[in-house]
């Protein structure tokens, strides 16, 4: 996925089950911020449903970071499948977990992919789908003289503060665009006689919100 102004993943759980020539298809989405996160959903539901045949899943994190597993099921079948329903809704940052019982009949490879492609799709639909928004988490260190100026340049530039600290030097724990950083560096710079500075102390971080 490489560098992306925003993502869609998804806000809470979800689940949808049905059956199918009498297997149950149990399909479970939760949204997750690293693969830690994905692999202890996985293990819970493992423990959760243990007599279950097969646990399928798929898991994608950002920014280019995916797993997927047939867990047992002809190859093809079920976690590219549940991949496929993932990207249909262009999500990231979330894990799609798809139980089977098996419930005697062979589906077949053409109807047991579409089976684990519907169980994730219609899990999908009943998530609440959101848009976050990439921001940088940096922190501006100025004069006391200067802190009029200082906000205004981050009204400006539609940055979010965190918080203000005020020790020896006033300091401001701030989140902006990636693509507006250099120029609110440069400007402050400019504008303070190069006294402001501005680090830089995390890329990445996906807000639930924005400005403007």
């Amino acid at each position: 996925m490489g560098l992306s102004n925003s993502l869609k993943t998804v806000m809470r759980d979800a689940e949808y089950k049905f059956k199918e020539k009498g297997s149950q298809f149990l399909a479970f989405v939760h949204p997750c911020e690293t693969e830690k996160d994905a692999s202890e959903f996985l293990d819970e539901l493992k423990k959760k449903y243990y007599d279950a045949t097969h646990h399928c899943y798929d898991y994608e994190i950002f920014p280019d970071f995916f797993k997927y597993s047939d867990d047992g099921e002809p190859t093809g079948t079920a976690g590219i499948r549940i991949q496929n329903a993932i990207n249909h809704f262009e999500l990231t940052n979330l894990i799609v977990v798809v139980v089977r019982y098996f419930g005697g009949t062979k589906l077949g490879v053409g109807p047991l992919g579409k089976a684990y492609y519907n169980a994730a799709f219609n899990a999908l639909e009943q998530a609440e789908i959101i848009t976050k928004t990439n921001f940088t988490r940096a922190q501006l260190i100025y004069d006391y003289d200067f802190s009029k100026t200082a906000h205004h340049f981050l009204s400006k530039f539609e940055a979010i503060i965190e918080n203000n600290n005020f020790e020896q030097r006033p300091s401001i724990i701030f989140y902006i665009k990636p693509d507006m950083l250099q120029s609110f560096e440069k400007e402050i710079k400019n504008s303070s006689g190069g006294k402001a500075i501005v680090k830089v102390l995390a890329n990445n971080i996906f807000k639930e919100y924005n400005l403007g």
